[in-house]
C-alpha cells in the first residue's frame, strides 16, 4: 500500500526479513490481498485473517506499506513504521532495500550482558554524571542501540542535552499531547552541565577506533535551544583531544547558534526534513519560532564552515516518491550542496500521515522509492547515500570512491 492505494508485489520489490526486524499486527484494521485469478487486490473478512506489517531493522529502508483497510473509530497506530510483508516457502520477506551496510546497530552484536557490566562500571567511574544514569535508561529500558553502542564503545555516542524543542511534531517520539498515541521514549528532563557532556564524549572517544559522538537524540528536544551548553561542552572536548566526529542531529532553527558551534569544534549537521517543499515540512513539522527559510540558512553556515552536511530525510511510500517531491528533493540537494542522504523510515501511521498532511495521491506519478534511491545514485555520484551519521574514515573513504567514479 502506498497513500491508501493498493498494490501487488513483484519479486524485485522484496528482500528477506532484516535480522533484528518485528512484526507487528495491526488493531482495528482488514487484511487486503491480491487476488491472482480476478487481477484485482480484496479485502479480507476478520475470519482468522490479520493484517500484519514489520518494523525492519536499521539500514533498511521501505519500499511499500503493509496494505490494509481501516475500520470504523480505529486507534491510531503507534510510532513506528510499517513495511508490508509476506511469506513464502518457509520465510518471511519485506518490501524494503538496504542503504547502509554497516552494523552499528545489528542487535546480534550488542551482548545484553556485556551491556548491564559495562553500565555498573560506568556509574562508578562517573558517579556524579547524570548523563550516565540517563543513558543506562535508554540502554536497558527501553532498548536504544545508540545507548548500548556507548556502553558497548563501539561507532556513535549518543549526547542528549535539551528537554526542550521549538517544534511540534507530529510523530514526536518523545513527547505527544494527551489522548495521542504513546510515546517510544519519555525525554531527558534535565540540561546536563557542559563537564557532564564531555566526560560521556570524551570517554568514547579514547575508546573507539574511528568514533562518533551526537547531540541531539530520539529521546530529547531541540540541541540548538541550549547552544550554549553545547558551545562549551564541545571546547571541553576539543581542547582534549582533535580525534572522532563531533556531530549535531538538529532541526537548523537557529543558523547564528550553529556558527558558534562551528566555531568551537563541531565538525558535521544531521538537518531533519520530511519533505524539501516547506508547506509539507511546516504541515509535519510544525516549528514554532522559526521557518523553513532558517532551516536553508543553518545549512549555508554549515557549508561556510566547512561542515559535513547530512539531512535525515523521513520517507513515506508514495510522498517521498511522488513526482513532484522527488522533483523538490533534487533541487534541494542540488542548490544546498548536500554532503548525505540517509534515508530513514518515518514512524508514523501511513493512512494517517496523507489526512494530517493533506496530500493528494496522483497514483500515475509514483516513482518508486527503489527507483529514486537509485535515480540520486547515478544524478548526484558525488552524494553519499546510507543510514548512519558517518565516521572521519567513513566521510574519507566516501570521498575517494566519488573522485573515482568521477574520473
Amino acid at each position: 500500500m502506498k497513500g491508501g492505494c493498493f498494490f501487488p508485489l513483484g519479486a524485485k520489490e522484496l528482500i528477506k526479513l532484516p535480522a533484528g526486524s518485528e512484526l507487528f499486527m495491526l488493531p482495528g484494521r482488514l487484511a487486503v490481498g491480491y487476488d491472482r485469478a480476478a487481477q484485482r487486490c480484496v479485502v479480507l473478512e476478520p475470519k482468522g485473517y490479520f493484517p500484519v506489517a514489520a518494523f525492519v531493522s536499521p539500514g533498511f529502508t521501505i519500499t511499500y506499506n503493509s496494505s490494509f483497510r481501516q475500520l470504523k473509530k480505529c486507534p491510531s497506530l503507534p510510532l513506528f513504521s510499517y513495511a508490508a510483508v509476506c511469506f513464502y516457502r518457509g520465510e518471511f520477506y519485506v518490501s524494503a532495500l538496504r542503504v547502509d551496510r554497516e552494523l552499528r546497530q545489528d542487535l546480534r552484536l550488542m551482548d545484553l550482558r556485556k551491556v548491564r557490566k559495562n553500565t555498573a562500571q560506568l556509574k562508578k567511574v562517573f558517579p556524579r554524571n547524570r548523563l550516565i544514569k540517563h543513558l543506562e535508561n535508554c540502554a536497558l529500558v527501553y532498548s536504544c542501540p545508540a545507548a548500548k553502542n556507548f556502553f558497548l564503545s563501539r561507532y556513535e555516542a549518543p549526547l542528549p542535552s535539551s528537554p526542550f524543542c521549538n517544534a511540534y511534531c507530529a510523530g514526536c517520539i518523545s513527547y505527544q499531547p494527551k489522548k495521542s498515541c504513546p510515546i517510544t521514549q519519555p525525554r531527558i528532563k534535565f540540561i546536563p552541565r557542559p563537564e557532564e557532556l564531555a566526560e560521556v564524549a570524551l570517554y568514547h572517544l579514547q575508546n573507539v577506533a574511528d568514533p562518533v559522538v551526537s547531540f541531539g537524540q530520539g529521546c530529547e528536544g531541540e540541541p540548538l535551544l541550549v547552544a550554549g551548553v553545547l558551545e562549551e561542552s564541545i571546547k571541553l572536548i576539543r581542547k582534549k583531544t582533535a580525534k572522532g566526529i563531533i556531530n549535531l542531529n538538529t532541526n537548523a532553527s537557529k543558523p547564528q547558534a550553529l556558527a558558534r558551534l562551528f566555531d568551537a569544534g563541531l565538525d558535521s549537521i544531521r538537518v531533519s526534513l520530511n519533505s524539501a517543499r516547506e508547506t509539507y515540512y511546516r504541515r509535519y513539522y510544525r516549528p514554532r519560532g522559526y521557518a523553513f527559510n532558517d532551516l536553508i540558512q543553518s545549512i549555508k553556515v554549515a557549508k561556510e564552515k566547512k561542515g559535513f552536511v547530512s539531512i535525515n530525510y523521513l520517507t513515506m511510500p508514495g510522498f517521498t516518491d511522488s513526482l513532484d517531491e522527488y522533483r523538490a528533493l533534487k533541487n534541494f540537494v542540488a542548490t544546498q550542496r548536500i554532503d548525505m542522504i540517509q534515508w530513514r523510515n518515518l514512524n508514523f501511521d501511513p493512512l494517517k500521515y496523507f489526512t494530517l498532511l493533506k496530500i493528494n495521491i496522483r497514483r500515475q506519478e509514483l516513482l518508486g522509492l527503489r527507483e529514486i534511491i537509485h535515480s540520486f545514485r547515478k544524478q548526484f555520484p558525488r552524494l553519499a547515500q546510507g543510514y548512519f551519521n558517518p565516521s572521519r574514515l567513513r566521510m574519507k573513504r566516501k570521498i575517494a570512491q566519488t573522485q573515482k567514479r568521477s574520473h
